[in-house]
């Protein structure tokens, strides 16, 4: 699949004494207290599993994703400077900590000890940071995260030397810091995150949305870039096989296709709207391929979690096919999605290149 890809481009070219996540000037400090959820949706409908695999270099063809932090910290300036319209708008307050990276004070925060089911946000884009599942009471008075959203924090060297900053990947405000060998939780991770660096999205506003249209890294790219998306993952979907891994899905043993799992923030983006860019990135005329990738992994398929989904997905291939195209797009309940490998998720951030596989058409003739 990968390979094909390849080929075209070269082709064509509390007690206990814990570290704060910020200071201030005064010696301040600021934390985050955490609990999301990474890797599983437990909070919407739906099962979703995570899996692993052999690492890149057992299939042979993610080696390039390998030492190219430059090309990712490029592609990331690139990624904020054209999310800026969409930034909101600041108190004096929250500009502190997200532009200035301040801190605010600890137990003085909104989320320190918020229960709430949901996603965590970036307060200044809204880009999805942290699940509920995965925040924890550590008792240094700021939220804690022992986990977050793949791709969604960066992290950098502290101007102290000492700590570890982490920033939204999207947009880089300032979030707070984060630290290893604690031995809070399994994971052994903590993500100390400013209260004012986050927003939140309750569980009820959370929408899921699946879509297989070829290699998924792709796919993936286009969809991390519409605001009110919260959570992209790559994963495996409609086969008949429980935990496939990329290779047996490769070698046509479960029937499973390469699909995407979106969540996203049902009051800033509506499934229309994704189900649309859906059809225009990749070609839905195409059965069991995607241009130079041949099998039935890459077939065309909306997975729908209910019933407006389907006529949705139903109501667009009829506007298609009004405008003269046959089209191949499955429409097919949802079943189990399960992660792809580590390797898989996030891959054009990670690698700072830019799909060549997937390019986007106006199919529907919107401006």
């Amino acid at each position: 699949m990968k390979q094909s890809c390849l080929w075209i481009l070269g082709l064509v070219f509390g007690m206990i004494l814990l570290p704060s996540c910020s200071s201030n000037e005064s010696g301040e400090d600021s934390d985050t207290d955490g609990s999301a959820t990474a890797g599983g949706v437990r909070i919407v409908s739906g099962t979703s599993i995570s899996i692993q695999d052999d690492p890149p270099e057992a299939t042979g063809e993610e080696d390039e994703e390998e030492g190219e932090s430059g090309d990712s910290e490029q592609n990331q300036q690139r990624e904020i400077m054209s999310n800026q319209e969409n930034f909101n708008q600041l108190t004096a307050e929250e500009r502190h900590v997200i532009e200035d990276r301040g801190t605010e004070r600890p137990f003085t925060g909104r989320f320190t000890d918020y229960e709430e089911k949901g996603v965590y946000t970036c307060r200044r884009c809204n880009a999805g940071l942290y699940l509920s599942d995965d925040k924890f009471h550590s008792g240094c008075g700021w939220p804690s995260f022992d986990d977050e959203i793949t791709g969604a924090v960066t992290r950098h060297p502290d101007p102290d030397g000492r700590r570890v900053e982490i920033v939204c990947t999207r947009c880089g405000g300032h979030l707070g810091h984060v630290f290893h060998g604690e031995r809070l939780t399994e994971k052994d991770t903590r993500h100390c995150v400013n209260s004012l660096s986050l927003g939140f999205v309750p569980s009820e506003r959370v929408g899921r949305a699946i879509f297989a249209g070829g290699c998924f890294w792709g796919v993936e790219y286009y969809f991390q870039q519409v605001n009110g998306v919260l959570k992209v993952a790559s994963g495996y979907i409609g086969g008949h096989t429980e935990n496939p891994t990329y290779r047996e899905v490769c070698n046509h043993t479960t029937g499973h296709a390469e699909a995407v799992e979106v969540l996203f923030d049902t009051e800033r983006v509506k499934f229309e709207e994704l189900a649309k860019l859906f059809f225009e990135i990749h070609d839905p005329t195409e059965v069991d391929r995607q241009g130079p990738d041949v099998g039935d992994q890459y077939r065309s398929a909306v997975f729908y979690t209910d019933p407006e989904q389907r006529e949705i997905a139903n109501k667009l291939i009829g506007i298609l096919t009004d405008k003269g195209f046959d089209i191949a797009t499955e429409v097919v309940e949802a079943g189990d999605f399960y992660d792809a490998e580590d390797y898989h998720q996030n891959y054009y951030r990670k690698t700072g290149k830019e799909p060549y596989c997937h390019i986007r058409v106006n199919r529907f003739g919107d401006e």
